[in-house]
């Protein structure tokens, strides 16, 4: 029986130390998953020893008169209440997580699993600090460098944790991808497309670096590159929603809208709350004058978020359809969410102004100048409103204002320069009128109104081979304008009546 006793007690500890030896490090380092594995044989050589000294201790607690029941009874209580403390630890990753680096705290990986939960969690100091105690633990750790990398504000620093990750694993695609994205940003085109070539390469399902990639390569005119590196990117990766989207945009702007669409459809079948997708599809809608499917893609984006980005276009739909009220409940609300949002509260001004609700406009208006003097829309929205009011005195002094910020984009200054001679017209100062307009056509030949305005005032003040030089030119533009058609006729008209009097005179 004793003999039977020592082999219990031989085999117990055979199942425990030997199994061991693989998980304990002494020869080799294992992960944890691996290591979890292995402590299951581990675990039945406890139990044996257990069950073993179990038997011992019931055979001297009988001299006591205490049975083996109520030792049961007293150990059931003891890891019931040990099994309540633990599950509190999983009734959330914080705690789960937390535990792990209280009962680990010098084990790296844990430190490392912490930082990227809090790094969701956007609790970036606390996971910067525990990224950094992985690296002190474990310096070869290239993922807490290039984790580290993300959240760092400075780009030196950034790029060193980027570098450092590479010389640990040359083929960390992450490292890649954020290194090739940082330089993108610091305008090195050609080192930023190795890089996300070879996070590509090494990691062919990771989606974001086909779209960096070929959003890269579109900004630089290589399309058919660019477009190359979409199709393989949703060959590797067709559950990407976002790729899709991305995709169905470079086709919007290289003038495929009809397989753009198809292409965001597809991306809110894969993912049925990207409201991205269904914003950017009402968008193309919307420029192909569809504009009742805009709507139906808009509200349905605001079914899955309501956020400004998805209200504004909404609101721009209305205003330009011309229903206000509805313009200004969208834009009202848009503003609440993002009141500091220049250019909502911009629009939503020019909506009031449109609804004749001058004074709010006006007002609204000028507190964003008290914000952003340079705000150059604001002084045309401005104009707007006074002309609006027959202030033409203040209209010509905000237009003259919007021109002092000396805009660079032509075609912008052309159209200030046109509005100013509106207002100059409407005091009756039409000789800094006509050379308002020359100086708009200048600036833009395709200016259509500023031609057929010069000819106006040129009509007005009997210079009619003039007028009807620049009329003709408008109508080129414009050829359905019947206004210039109109206008024309007119001049025909006073043409032949000069005509017959001067043949009269002759006469």
């Amino acid at each position: 029986l004793q003999k039977l006793e020592h082999k219990e007690v031989l085999v117990g500890l055979l199942f425990l130390v030997f199994p061991f030896i693989p998980a304990s490090n002494l020869f080799f380092r294992v992960g944890f998953v691996v290591a979890e594995r292995v402590l299951y044989m581990p675990s039945m050589g406890y139990c044996i020893l257990f069950v073993h000294g179990l038997k011992k201790l019931s055979m001297w607690l009988s001299k006591w008169r205490i049975t083996v029941p109520t030792l049961f009874a007293l150990l059931l209580l003891l890891f019931s209440w040990k099994t309540v403390k633990q599950n509190e630890i999983w009734l959330s990753r914080e705690s789960l997580f937390s535990s792990g680096v209280k009962t680990l705290p010098h084990n790296a990986k844990v430190h490392y699993n912490y930082a990227n939960f809090l790094k969701d969690q956007g609790r970036n100091i606390e996971a910067i600090y525990h990224y950094k105690t992985a690296l002190k633990l474990y310096p070869r750790h290239a993922s807490a460098l290039n984790n580290l990398g993300t959240l760092t504000k400075d780009v030196v620093e950034a790029k060193d944790y980027y570098r450092r990750a590479l010389q640990l694993n040359p083929q960390h695609n992450r490292a890649l991808f954020n290194l090739g994205n940082l330089l993108k940003s610091q305008g090195k085109k050609e080192e930023a497309v190795i890089l996300l070539r070879d996070s590509i390469k090494y990691g062919p399902e990771f989606a974001d670096a086909y779209s960096s990639l070929a959003s890269l390569l579109a900004e630089q005119e290589r399309l058919k590159e660019a477009e190359e590196v979409y199709k393989a990117g949703i060959e590797n990766c067709p559950e990407s929603s976002d790729l899709h989207n991305n995709y169905g945009v470079f086709l919007v702007d290289t003038g495929s809208p009809e397989r753009a669409m198809s292409h965001y459809r597809q991306a809110i079948l894969l993912s049925p709350a990207h409201h991205v997708a269904m914003v950017n599809l009402g968008r193309l809608h919307r420029s192909l004058g569809q504009n009742k499917e805009a709507e139906v893609w808009y509200k349905r984006a605001l079914k899955v978020s309501r956020k400004a980005e998805i209200l504004s276009p909404l609101g721009a739909l209305y205003y330009n359809t011309g229903r206000y009220e509805e313009a200004l409940q969208v834009y009202r609300e848009a503003a609440a969410l993002q009141p500091s949002n220049k250019d909502i509260r911009l629009a939503l001004a020019q909506v009031l102004a449109m609804m004749g609700r001058t004074k709010e406009a006006e007002r609204m208006t000028n507190h964003i100048l008290n914000e952003d003097a340079e705000c150059l829309e604001c002084y045309r929205l401005l104009s707007a409103i006074y002309s609006k009011q027959e202030l033409y005195a203040k209209a010509l002094e905000a237009i003259e204002k919007a021109l002092q910020l000396k805009p660079k984009d032509p075609k912008v200054i052309s159209e200030l320069f046109f509005t100013k001679g509106n207002q100059l017209r409407e005091q009756n100062l039409l000789d800094k009128a006509f050379e308002s307009y020359k100086r708009a056509v200048e600036l833009n030949p395709d200016q259509a109104q500023a031609w057929m305005n010069m000819g106006g005032i040129e009509h007005i003040k009997g210079s009619y081979i003039t007028a009807r030089d620049y009329y003709e030119k408008a109508l080129q533009l414009v050829p359905n304008s019947k206004l210039l058609k109109e206008n024309l006729a007119k001049l025909d008209r006073l043409e032949k009546r000069f005509q017959e009097i001067q043949e009269k005179d002759q006469t």
